[in-house]
């Protein structure tokens, strides 16, 4: 749904009362009046829409439209959230090696097997529920918060407010405005659930905690409006989060256990093949083939033994029982660009497998998904299937596993293909 900014009668007299017939210089004490006037007619305009978008929910959801008025009462336009989601710069060049460096650093790995340590009969437990293995999680909880540190202090209500209704003036504007709408009716829901209600309401609200209803609301997010340990978008929490400590409720911000479950429910969900790799290495001379291959979709689109034929890839790693993948698995080149000590444009690559495409539905970045499995290696991750007898990212048995099957059941079926 596109945004039609209407004036009304007010903000109109508002801008225009910050005009002149002749233009003269403005002294500091006028320039300061007009930018109050151009913040209080903004304000004016966001109030407007957001009381729309709460009159939809209201009527959709059956939420009582006073108290979601009340509890917006006082969101506000937050300007430096629209700097910071704005896209690089056209001289900006991205840089693996920098972004890497960021990340996989003795800090955040002492830090990771902290968190190990003192999770580490949950961790094991959601590792056998989910098939995600524990170093993954934890990974991806130190990369994105380093266990709750870096949880973002911006209200989310007014951090979705802001991107929904005032988003810069990109290409993508009115599709990024959309999400951000999404992600704010989401965020209702989650909240008025959080609080007691029910989906639609009731016609009386007795059991809603308009207390816990306001705290949701309030709480601290990303620039981007993402919660908690694990950073999770409301939509996100709505969909995948896990009450992981029992306690009938979940906080992503307070409970590590409930982090922790919603993390491996999330890959799960997304498709993680337990006992897999993520990815392998590029051999140095399939280098200029993968070059080629290499277009920036994360889709799974080459076998992996096309990928052996060509050189790209080690014969080792289309065979479970060396601790690669069936041969007829999909993958595809991921390309890792980054500037050399003479600032010349070189890339890393390496062959992303369908866990590779997992953690990519987690946050849409190469870099970060590379880097999550790096990270993981670093805390003793080991990037191979798990066993001869694992099940193949494709969901085929080792040659050995399946000759044995074939010879207790006298079974004629094939293992399944990609």
């Amino acid at each position: 749904m596109k945004i039609y900014f209407q004036i009304s009668g007010l903000i109109l007299t508002l801008l225009l009362g910050a005009c002149s017939s002749t233009p003269a210089p403005q002294s500091s004490t006028t320039q300061a009046i007009v930018n109050q006037t151009d913040e209080a007619a903004s304000e004016v305009l966001l109030t407007q829409n957001i009381n729309e978008l709460l009159a939809e929910v209201a009527r959709t959801q059956e939420i009582p439209f006073p108290i979601l008025e009340t509890s917006f009462s006082d969101a506000k336009t937050i300007p430096s959230i629209r700097k910071l989601v704005l896209p690089p710069s056209g001289t900006f060049k991205k840089n693996w090696v920098a972004y890497r460096k960021r990340f996989i650093e003795p800090v955040r790995l002492k830090a990771g097997k902290a968190f190990w340590e003192q999770n580490h009969a949950f961790l094991s437990q959601i590792e056998q529920e989910s098939g995600v293995p524990a170093e993954i999680i934890v990974a991806i909880i130190g990369i994105e918060t380093i266990y709750g540190r870096q949880t973002g202090n911006f209200r989310v209500k007014d951090v979705l407010s802001t991107l929904a209704f005032s988003y810069p003036n990109t290409p993508n504007k009115a599709s990024r405005e959309q999400l951000f709408k999404d992600q704010l009716k989401e965020l209702i829901l989650m909240c008025w659930s959080d609080a007691g209600g029910k989906l639609p309401a009731q016609n009386n609200v007795q059991g809603i905690s308009d207390q816990r209803f306001n705290t949701c609301l309030n709480q601290n997010s990303s620039y981007a409006g993402a919660i908690g340990l694990p950073q999770f978008m409301p939509s996100s929490i709505r969909s995948y989060a896990i009450d992981g400590d029992g306690d009938g409720r979940i906080d992503l911000r307070l409970s590590t256990k409930d982090a922790i479950a919603s993390v491996g429910n999330f890959m799960k969900k997304h498709g993680w093949q337990p006992g897999m790799p993520i990815s392998f290495p590029v051999q140095d001379s399939g280098l200029s083939e993968a070059k080629l291959l290499a277009d920036g979709e994360p889709q799974l689109k080459y076998s992996v033994e096309e990928l052996i034929r060509k050189g790209i890839l080690k014969s080792a790693q289309g065979d479970l029982q060396a601790g690669g993948v069936a041969p007829d698995s999909k993958a595809f080149i991921v390309d890792l660009p980054y500037p050399d000590a003479e600032d010349r444009d070189q890339v890393h690559y390496v062959v992303g497998l369908n866990n590779f495409l997992t953690i990519v539905q987690y946050n849409r970045s190469y870099f970060y998904a590379q880097s999550v499995a790096e990270f993981a290696e670093a805390l003793g991750y080991k990037n191979q299937s798990a066993a001869p007898t694992s099940k193949s990212i494709n969901g085929a048995t080792s040659m050995k596993a399946e000759e044995t099957k074939v010879k207790k059941t006298k079974s004629k079926k094939k293992p399944k293909s990609s």
